[in-house]
């Protein structure tokens, strides 16, 4: 048992060993405080300003429906470029907005067109950022360690996601929101330099062009892997729109990489709601908590994911993802089933921290399936097909799970668990889904 634990820890230690993956988890880290700060930020001196709800709204609108449009603009740049050159000047530009708002701020000149104005900027400069974020691993670290780096990198998310807001709620308390903005600023200045230095591994050249064949090496390692590898999207012509609607072909062409984006949609749909209108409802209504059981709800939810997550990163190997996930949509399913039933706040936290535990699980070996066996010619744009996919999702499954809630949350829970057994069932129908390393 002592060498058991003592292979996985050493498994999940053996990127943070690399500086290279040190500063790139450093600067993802940054980038991701800086997100938090940023919508408490935007939040506190909207209200402070306007004193609408309405103006907040607006505000948040105009941030998220640009990073939403021109995600699959980020993630053709980030093929045609490199992701480290797209995350290094979406940390500046993000950071030098941050800093103008927050200079507006103090000396009393902001208005709310500018709030609005920056929202739009930071949404759009984000779209870059992100693609290249979950796309940049692969030119860090070699394949066998793409797992444990997933994982790492997947608890300094969850730990930023959670002090991000924390802090900027402290800074904004003690001092003004302005000052939260030139905080934010820095996070994201810190950010642009931890990635500056990264050095990433040589790409193989592409054998026909921006979106030719990976390289002899990659394929070696494909026929050794026994799984092959989607074969490269043809060269189409080198414009925007040509790139774009290559990466979509190359998406949608290949069977796993399509039951993956389906997969990434329900389980979208089956969270986005549920986990926020529908986690409300039960904590106030069905179990006659308050805010502390809808605190207990999310924190057995990121506690299960971090904790699922550096078990996936410790466990080695390379498990058939596509049972893994078929796993994942069953587990899911039993445990919104469960929701649908249960009426007492244990048994609620308890479900949600084994249903946490499984996304967290499941994520590491998804996300590294992807990142190992899609042409790093095309990556960020698959990674940037499936963002969107989960911008759509994600507000109908908040409508859909407003409206299913009015009658109480069990009809929700239990659709969403219907939904989830038929998406276990569609993958173990594929053969070569189930196949998938």
């Amino acid at each position: 048992m002592a060498s058991t634990l003592a292979d996985a820890g050493a498994r999940l230690r053996a990127p943070a060993r690399l500086p290279s993956f040190r500063l790139l988890w450093l600067g993802q880290s940054l980038s991701l405080l800086g997100d938090g700060f940023s919508y408490i930020a935007f939040s506190w001196i909207t209200l402070g300003l306007t004193g609408s709800t309405l103006a907040l709204g607006s505000v948040l609108a105009f941030q998220a429906v640009p990073r939403a449009l021109l995600t699959l603009v980020g993630g053709s740049l980030s093929d045609k470029w490199s992701p480290r050159t797209l995350m290094v000047l979406s940390g500046w530009a993000r950071a030098a907005l941050m800093a103008g708002v927050g200079a507006a701020g103090l000396t009393g000149t902001l208005t709310l067109w500018m709030l609005c104005c920056a929202a739009a900027a930071f949404g759009a400069v984000d779209a870059f950022f992100q693609p290249a974020r979950a796309s940049i691993l692969p030119s860090v670290v070699d394949a066998e360690l793409l797992a444990p780096a997933n994982a790492l990198l997947a608890v300094g998310t969850k730990v930023a996601a959670v002090l991000g807001p924390a802090v900027g709620g402290t800074v904004v308390a003690f001092s003004d929101a302005s000052v939260a903005f030139l905080v934010d600023g820095v996070c994201f200045a810190l950010c642009a330099l931890c990635v500056a230095g990264v050095r990433p591994r040589p790409r193989p050249e592409p054998a026909g062009g921006a979106d030719g064949a990976a390289g002899a090496a990659m394929d070696a390692a494909d026929v050794k892997d026994g799984e092959d590898r989607p074969a490269a999207p043809e060269a189409a012509g080198d414009t925007l729109g040509a790139r774009i609607r290559a990466g979509l072909r190359y998406a949608f062409a290949d069977p796993r990489i399509r039951t993956i984006l389906v997969v990434d949609a329900a389980v979208t749909f089956c969270q986005a709601g549920p986990f926020t209108v529908g986690f409300a409802t039960l904590a106030k209504v069905d179990l006659e908590g308050g805010s502390a059981t809808l605190g207990l709800l999310n924190a057995a939810l990121a506690g299960g994911a971090m904790l699922g997550t550096l078990a996936g990163g410790a466990a080695g190997g390379r498990p058939r993802v596509g049972l893994l996930i078929a796993a994942l949509a069953g587990w899911l399913a039993l445990g919104t089933g469960l929701l649908a039933v249960v009426d007492s706040a244990p048994g609620a936290v308890a479900a949600v921290f084994a249903m946490g535990f499984g996304m967290g699980f499941q994520g590491v070996f998804g996300m590294s399936w992807i990142q190992r066996n899609i042409h790093g010619s095309v990556l960020s744009r698959v990674i940037a097909v499936d963002m969107v996919i989960g911008y759509a999702v994600a507000p109908l499954s908040l409508v859909a799970c407003g409206a299913l809630a009015a009658s109480g949350t069990a009809p929700m829970f239990a659709l969403t668990a219907v939904v989830l057994v038929v998406t276990a069932a569609g993958i173990l129908a594929s053969k070569p889904v189930r196949a998938m390393r």
